[in-house]
């Protein structure tokens, strides 16, 4: 929903980006730093569920994280421990990578879906198998590009606040900081741990995602974008 209203925007304010897959690649970033901001919380929440059961009674790694982390009895009980922690500041831990990962990552997402899209001829802009094809490549090249970042996320939000001692010098702060601290740390293959996996949802994922929308709004009538927003005295362009 923000995509399009972000998109709209754009076309009616900023004619001079033109309304090729730029203006995806912006509305596309816009609507998912939106999303992120608005649903981080319960993002985190997951995390932390997540990790509890993976890593009970580990012993300290090579971030200096300690392996045992508090047991949750549910999102309500993460809430309510982490807010005690450091207030809302708390519920948002890790959202500096996030957005930075999200950014590109959605942006991406939008515009090679919709450059695919434009490129596949007239007679088979309907086809299903076309439509799912551009998603999961889209949803693949996009989540390739990003998914350092969503490592350095994931480690931020699931490591515990530590004194002031030797262990704080392995302490992710930032970004670009905990990058580096997992290479040196970890080496760069770390950066792309998972990936694999995360392939089988997130291809399919985008994919049918991407396709249902246009789907949806074929049936529901919606006019082309070009129509339904044309841009006042480039009628010519």
């Amino acid at each position: 929903m923000t995509y399009e209203q972000y998109r709209c925007w754009i076309l009616n304010n900023a004619p001079s980006v033109g309304t090729g897959p730029v203006v995806d690649l912006l509305a596309g970033s816009a609507a998912g730093g939106t999303a992120v901001l608005c649903t981080y919380p319960l993002d985190l929440a997951r995390t932390k569920l997540a990790y509890q059961v993976s890593n009970v009674a580990q012993p300290v790694n090579s971030l200096g994280n300690f392996g045992r982390q508090p047991v949750y009895n549910g999102v309500k009980d993460v809430f309510k421990t982490v807010y005690k922690e450091g207030g809302v500041r708390s519920l948002y831990r890790g959202i500096g990578p996030t957005l930075i990962g999200i950014l590109p990552y959605a942006g991406l997402k939008f515009y090679i879906y919709e450059d695919l899209k434009s490129r596949v001829p007239e007679d088979y802009k309907r086809s299903v198998i076309l439509k799912l094809s551009c998603g999961a490549l889209a949803g693949l090249f996009g989540q390739t590009l990003t998914y350092p970042l969503d490592v350095v996320r994931r480690q931020m939000q699931v490591q515990n606040k530590q004194p002031q001692n030797a262990n704080d010098a392995f302490r992710i702060r930032g970004t670009f900081q905990g990058l580096f601290l997992i290479i040196r740390c970890q080496g760069w293959r770390q950066l792309f741990a998972g990936l694999s996996l995360n392939y089988v949802k997130v291809v399919p994922s985008v994919a049918i995602g991407f396709t249902t929308y246009d789907m949806m709004k074929n049936l529901l009538g919606v006019p082309p974008r070009e129509k339904a927003h044309p841009l006042t005295g480039n009628s010519n362009k």
